[in-house]
């Protein structure tokens, strides 16, 4: 007897719904997208409404004949594809190519693979939602318009093999505009004081910052103002005049969207924002578990939402009672506010149950799958927990009508920061408070010491990955989902460079978005791409045409281009000069840019064709023949390092060669990360052992997992040759002694 057949996009997650459903049912993956729109032509009819020519995608003859061979002998067919726009998109297909009837209720949608989801899901069909169809084929057209008509225009006004994105350039016009930013601004000279003072008991001491006179605040913008302040200050009759207490609640953040969950990796694991996603991924799919067989980790991983099903919530505050304590458990659970475009139906990222610990299956999964399920874990389990609670502390300490304050904060109840505390970007980062004495109003203080500090201000940072992925979806462009092929993309292009972690422009970037906001403002335009995210919105919910969006946009957009087209002026990007000979004919070497990145080529060109590939040097000898050690890349873009004679020799290491040589055999040390072990030179040579500890004041910060420590620069100053941020000298005045009073005689 012939059983329902399923349809889902992957083996895994096949795997994990048929384990749960039995034999009672067929499951078989598409493997993702089996129609899509041409590669080697537009494939938009533009005068017949923008009709769209979807063709079977090469290569999936073979599993779409497997489908349609076994929905005919199925007596029931269901798409189980992922609940977003993209796979809704994916069971219109499939329907279309298995000639299931239109409006017949042959979708399932579930958001979490587990036993009860699958089984309620099989329960409840739905006929496929052609709104969400329609947001989806907008999306997709409007990309692909501008993809197939701009790209052609850049590869002909500038270089071949560019291409625009209708996201991918905004991203590029954000970095690139940060980085205007920090080569415009203007350094600002700026000082602090702090005071130290001694209370009556003659041990304990208050430090406090200088405020001003009076009311007013005070900005001390020079020596020689700070010299002035501090000769004008009084030595002594120094009371505290007031002494504020409060008492804060600082609240757990949601659990995860798909773009929280892209930062926190990027700033706690140093994950990549595809590499996040890949592994969620397979979270979301299931794992083999041992006795526990095939199980779904994590619910659905691209989602907009922070909500919490109720069963979820009653299930985290259990665990929460049982582990911590009833004090850590929510007194009521809160209510997330919903954002615009954000489906009712969808959840938060968090694990399918709070009781599946992280170090118990610790086992069955690779250091990344752990790592990121734990982070899943904690952060879901925090956000169900109670607040922490601070008591905080404001004394001002006045004389002479000049203000010093001091504030400090202790931790009354530590609440969900007994698990999890968020990370936080360099722009948020605050100074710490100090815990403050118990001080009363009326109380006399000695001044011990006065500590003046120049300071400079800096200029915004450049974006880390994290960064730009919340600069994306605080301004509304993009999606989530879309987040991970967007930077994957601007880097591939060579429009950004990722140096020491934060991106850069390169000059093909600027060059590209100057020319699309002087001929195609729009396409680069922050606001103009977030309306446009609304109105596929709109589309979604049924109250916008996506023939009209589209139209909307091409009728100027066609028109900028044929503008575009006559105005635009080839552009000459001008060769990166170098240092190196080119061997042949004793001409200079220039850096040119090629289909796998960049090479150097003789500058004789064409009288002279030598080329060869750029090496980045490390200072280091092969151990096998001699050689010198470059760095080199993978075909996935992960460093390496190898000796320059390859072919001939293929030492390679994965660890950044120092300086230095092992004291054993000789051969060159390279840079390590243990577990709990911080930074280890270790010997590169196969069979010798040496491993030397480096003290933690040389250390150079966490490794993102994938490559060696890199040393960290200081970000803004002022800017040095090649528009490297140089960090300024901070000068410092000598702390001023001042002579203790006589104790107070009581």
């Amino acid at each position: 007897m012939s059983k329902p057949l399923i349809i889902v996009e992957s083996p895994a997650k096949a795997k994990t719904i048929e384990k749960f459903l039995g034999h009672k049912y067929s499951v078989k993956p598409s493997l993702g997208h089996v129609r899509d729109l041409p590669k080697s032509q537009l494939g938009i009819d533009i005068e017949k409404g923008f009709l769209p020519k979807y063709i079977n995608i090469r290569g999936k003859g073979e599993v779409i004949k497997q489908l349609r061979e076994a929905a005919k002998k199925a007596p029931r067919v269901l798409l189980a594809t992922d609940p977003d726009r993209e796979g809704e998109a994916i069971s219109w297909h499939l329907a279309y190519l298995l000639g299931l009837p239109e409006n017949d209720p042959n979708r399932i949608e579930f958001h979490e693979i587990t036993k009860g989801a699958i089984q309620k899901a099989v329960q409840n069909p739905r006929p496929i939602n052609q709104n969400l169809v329609d947001a989806q084929q907008a999306r997709r057209i409007l990309d692909r318009l501008v993809g197939y008509k701009l790209s052609p225009l850049l590869w002909r006004k500038v270089r071949p093999g560019l291409s625009a994105g209708r996201v991918q350039s905004v991203a590029v016009r954000l970095i690139c505009d940060r980085e205007e930013e920090i080569r415009n601004f203007v350094q600002e000279e700026y000082w602090t004081l702090d005071g130290l003072f001694g209370r009556a008991d003659g041990v304990t001491t208050v430090r406090a910052r200088y405020q001003g006179r009076g009311e007013e605040k005070v900005e001390i913008k020079s020596r020689t103002e700070m010299e002035r302040l501090m000769a004008d200050l009084p030595r002594e009759g120094y009371l505290v005049v007031s002494v504020k207490k409060k008492e804060k609640k600082r609240l757990p953040a949601p659990p995860f969207t798909t773009s929280t969950l892209q930062q926190e990796a990027s700033r706690k694991l140093g994950f990549s924002s595809r590499r996040t996603m890949a592994v969620a991924q397979q979270l979301y799919e299931g794992l083999d578990l041992g006795a526990a067989g095939t199980t779904g980790l994590v619910t659905y991983i691209r989602t907009d939402s922070t909500r919490v099903a109720q069963e979820a919530a009653a299930e985290a505050e259990q665990y929460i009672k049982e582990k911590y304590g009833a004090t850590f458990a929510q007194a009521e659970h809160r209510r997330e506010g919903k954002k615009v475009g954000v489906q009712g139906a969808h959840e938060a990222i968090r694990p399918t149950s709070v009781w599946r610990e992280p170090e118990a299956i610790k086992a069955h999964l690779t250091r990344d799958q752990y790592r990121l399920y734990r982070l899943i874990w904690e952060r879901f389990l925090a956000s169900q927990m109670s607040p922490a609670v601070y008591d905080t502390v404001t004394a001002d300490i006045a004389a002479a009508g000049h203000l010093f304050r001091a504030t400090g904060s202790t931790i009354k109840f530590p609440g969900f920061l007994l698990l999890y505390q968020e990370g936080e970007d360099e722009e948020a980062r605050k100074e710490k408070e100090e815990i403050l004495p118990e001080l009363v109003e009326g109380e006399k203080l000695h001044l011990l010491q006065l500590t003046p500090e120049q300071h400079f201000t800096q200029p915004p940072p450049r974006y880390t990955e994290a960064m730009l992925v919340k600069a994306l979806e605080e301004k509304g462009i993009g999606r989530p989902s879309t987040y991970a092929p967007i930077i994957e993309t601007i880097q591939t292009r060579g429009y950004v460079e990722k140096v020491d972690k934060r991106f850069r422009p390169t000059e093909l970037g600027f060059l590209v978005v100057d020319l699309l906001k002087q001929h195609f403002p729009d396409i680069v335009d922050v606001e103009f791409t977030a309306a446009m995210e609304e109105k596929l919105d709109q589309i979604e919910e049924g109250v916008l045409s996506w023939r009209q969006l589209v139209n909307d946009f091409y009728r100027p957009f066609s028109a900028s281009l044929e503008q575009a087209e006559a105005e635009i002026d080839k552009v000459r990007l001008e060769d990166e000069m170098t240092d190196e000979i080119c061997e042949e004919c004793g001409r200079p070497m220039v850096i040119k840019h090629g289909r796998y990145g960049k090479f150097l080529a003789c500058s004789g060109y064409p009288k002279c064709t030598n080329t060869r590939p750029i090496l980045v040097r490390t200072g280091a000898r092969c151990p096998v023949c001699g050689g010198e050690i470059v760095e080199r890349r993978s075909k996935k873009g992960r460093k390496f390092y190898g000796c320059s004679n390859y072919p001939s020799c293929n030492f390679v290491v994965w660890n950044k060669p120092v300086d230095k040589s092992c004291p054993v055999c000789g051969a060159f040390l390279v840079e390590k990360r243990g577990r709990g072990k911080g930074v280890q030179y270790v010997c590169s040579r196969d069979g010798c052992n040496y491993v030397e500890e480096v003290p933690s004041r040389t250390a150079r910060g966490k490794g993102n997992g994938e490559e060696g420590p890199k040393e960290r620069k200081e970000e803004g100053g002022e800017r040095g040759e090649g528009g490297e941020a140089t960090a300024p000298v901070e000068q410092e005045i000598p702390p001023l002694p001042i002579e203790p009073f006589p104790p107070v005689e009581s």
